[in-house]
Parts: structure tokens; sequence; C-alpha cells
């Protein structure tokens, strides 16, 4: 299967090192992308044009794919999966450690990306008023109760998704904590 992997703030697609040959060795072609500019200050919603721009141009317009998003990567994967149409090509999201109804973190950095992620922001709001879009997408969130990035924690806790607490002692440990790292390649390998 394809795979994308979406980075969050201040990182690129290198940010995926332990996950990305991981799901490789188990079959998974995985394309990571480094967004620019990482620090979404000229908003989510041009990353997620930019993340469509880049999918196409590594798999086709039209090849079908599943999708990671991790913290803010999550945000810009809805974006580009409810807004931009992504929707049609992909049957599977997995949300990493992803602020799905904002982060008090965001309060305390200046751009567009970070206001749209603050609780109750009209980014948001636009999110959930088209998220029948994803009626058809299976959907998987993962998420740790010390996450020091995601506040309050159970923002990640994502109602509409298979919601899994995974025991990672911090945001960017989830990425290589070997119960996520499983739980995802299993449920990316489901027919």
């Amino acid at each position: 299967m394809r795979v994308v992997l979406v980075h969050g703030i201040f990182d690129t697609g290198s940010k995926f090192k332990t996950l990305k040959p991981y799901l490789e060795d188990r079959g998974h072609v995985c394309l990571a992308p480094s967004l620019t500019p990482n620090d979404g200050r000229d908003g989510l919603p041009a990353l997620a044009e930019q993340l469509g721009q880049r999918i196409d141009a590594a798999f086709g317009a039209e090849a079908p794919f599943a999708l990671v998003g991790f913290s803010m990567g999550g945000l810009i994967s809805r974006w580009y999966l409810q807004e931009l149409g992504g929707h049609a090509r992909v049957d599977r999201f997995a949300a990493i450690a992803a602020p799905m109804q904002g982060t008090l973190w965001a309060y305390g950095y200046p751009g567009k990306g970070a206001k749209q992620m603050r609780p109750g922001s009209d980014f948001l709001a636009r999110l959930g008023e088209s998220v029948q879009t994803l009626d058809r997408t299976e959907l998987f969130a993962y998420w740790t109760l010390f996450d020091a990035v995601i506040l309050p924690q159970d923002s990640a806790d994502w109602q509409l998704a298979d919601s899994t607490r995974i025991p990672a002692l911090c945001h960017p440990c989830m990425l290589w904590h070997p119960t996520l790292m499983s739980h995802l390649a299993a449920q990316l390998a489901e027919d």
C-alpha cells in the first residue's frame, strides 16, 4: 500500500526516520514530503495544497493511498481530505498526536497556522462542518497522556476515529513507540 506521512510543526519528512523504514520493511511504499514553511506561518490550507501537489507528483493524480498525519500534520491532512477532495483517494487516515480540538500550546506562537490550531478557531470549525466527507474513510487516532504539546492531551483523542492511547512518554516519542508502530502497520495492512 502507498502511505503518505505528514510531519508536524518545525519538522521535515525526516521526522519519520524510524516509522518510514518500519512500514517499508512491511511492504508499504512511503512518501514523507517536507512541507514549507514548516512553522505553518502561511496557514495550514497552504500546506495542504502543497501536500496535494507532492502526492500527485509522486503517485499520480488518481492512485489511492493511506494518509498518516503527525501533530500539525494531522490537521494539514484533514484539510487535504475534507476541503481539497483527498477523501476520494484515501481509504485510511491515521492521526498521531494531532490536536483535533486544538491545543493551548498554539497561543504561544505567531502565524496563521498556530492561530488555526487554537481551540475554537474558524479553521477547526470549518473542519467540523465538513466532517461528513470522511464517512467512507477508516479513521484512526493515537494519543498519549504524557503529551506536553497537545494541551489538553485528550484533544488528540479524536472521537470520530478508532482511538488508541499509547504509553509514549512525550509528543515526538509517539513516532517510534513500538506499540504505535505495530498497531499502525496492522491497520494499514488490513484489506
